[in-house]
């Protein structure tokens, strides 16, 4: 579809980047889901930048095959999730006539299909992508990225080492040598806590497994309920079905908390700087918001780190690193109890939307929502490769001083 004119804006809203400093760079094209949020909210960005609305190259064009980009496209790569006949392309194989898209299982299938179409697209001519095929593919395989971040030196829980978990009784034969009683057992390909599993054995051998995972007919179903699976056959059950597609386990670390609940921070970095941060509690394990999660203070939490808060951010940038060609990183960082040190639990491609959430005072993106924010920074870089992409020193953002409890939470 042609290019709208861009339309000149009297006033923009302060997460507009200005139009002055983000010109074209090329057709602007975004891979995603037509009328998802993720797709409307950067185009809504790049209006408020004056620049022309990007175009909207769909999912199920490229996982099919039918679709043309111009020579020049700028492809910025957007999710594939949250879009059922995208799904049901990606998992429907692998699951067959029993296919739902509640349905966890089909990880490996999904991953498998959205990673080929990258490359394939990364091969078209002419065409510059937003990102890197081969590290999407790392951060969306957490057995990876745990292992690349490890190497780097960037600090993560303790993973279960050895061959792949081929089920329940494998996986709780090799948790008690390994001095695990409390893990994470996670889906490889997941997100947004798809098939997460808490699990924790007591002092008798007792175990409590906590996740959204609803089991009904022989299968797993992503549900908004965070239950509690005590008998240990529902247990072996739900990991008898997960390990197909592949397990990461690690160690479950005792977060920090806030108000009485654990916490942990989403940070988003662009071009090398932590940009945005969130701060994610939950009565559960899991403070995914759609999981009964709330959004806490960021003020409190600087609050409470002092001069460990820095180095919260400097674990997100140094996670970040690891991924050198990718546009934007949300990073999870789990703070321990008393603020004072941080692991990384996940690197997420998709892990920018944060709508209404503005940068970091005193940052980069200081006033710029994260889709603005990415603009911008491809305005300082609009080549490959081009500008600065490794963390200098520096003070951060927003680092607290003698006066941090006044400095906004937003």
């Amino acid at each position: 579809m042609p290019t709208p004119t861009p339309t000149p804006t009297a006033s923009r809203p302060p997460s507009a980047a200005r139009s002055d400093t983000v010109p074209p760079t090329g057709l602007l094209t975004v891979l995603g889901n037509p009328g998802h949020r993720r797709v409307t909210l950067f185009a809504a960005a790049a209006r408020a930048a004056g620049l022309p609305e990007p175009v909207v190259l769909p999912w199920l064009d490229v996982l099919r095959g039918t679709f043309r980009l111009p020579a020049g496209s700028v492809v910025r790569i957007e999710s594939p999730g949250e879009e059922p006949a995208v799904d049901e392309l990606l998992r429907g194989p692998a699951l067959g006539s029993s296919y739902a898209p509640t349905r966890v299982e089909g990880g490996a299938a999904w991953y498998a299909g959205v990673t080929a179409a990258l490359r394939m697209l990364a091969r078209h001519p002419g065409v510059r992508l937003l990102g890197d095929p081969e590290e999407i593919a790392v951060m969306f395989d957490k057995r990876r990225a745990h292992a690349l971040l490890a190497a780097a030196g960037v600090p993560v829980p303790r993973a279960l080492a050895g061959p792949p978990v081929t089920g329940w009784d494998d996986l709780r034969a090799r948790l008690h040598p390994a001095g695990l009683r409390r893990v994470f057992v996670k889906p490889a390909h997941g997100s947004s806590a798809s098939g997460v599993v808490a699990l924790e054995f007591g002092p008798r051998g007792q175990v409590l497994a906590t996740t959204s995972v609803e089991q009904a007919d022989g299968q797993l179903h992503n549900s908004l309920q965070v239950r509690r699976y005590r008998d240990e056959r529902q247990v072996a059950g739900l990991i008898d079905r997960l390990a197909p597609d592949g397990l990461h386990v690690e160690q479950w670390i005792p977060k920090a908390s806030q108000a009485g609940r654990s916490a942990d921070l989403r940070v988003v970095v662009i071009d090398g700087r932590a940009t945005h941060v969130v701060v994610r509690t939950s009565s559960q394990p899991m403070t995914n918001l759609h999981l009964g999660g709330s959004r806490g203070s960021l003020a409190l939490a600087q609050e409470a780190a002092g001069a460990g808060w820095p180095v919260l951010l400097d674990t997100a940038e140094r996670a970040a690193a690891c991924f050198p060609h990718a546009p934007m990183v949300g990073v999870d960082v789990l703070p321990t109890a008393g603020w004072r040190r941080a692991l990384v639990g996940e690197v997420n491609a998709f892990g920018d939307l944060l709508p209404r959430l503005t940068g970091l005072p005193g940052g980069p993106a200081e006033g710029l929502d994260t889709y603005a924010a990415q603009l911008a920074a491809l305005h300082r870089h609009p080549a490959p490769g081009a500008g600065p992409r490794h963390r200098g020193d520096r003070a951060h953002p927003s680092a607290p001083t003698h006066d941090a409890r006044t400095e906004p939470s937003r």
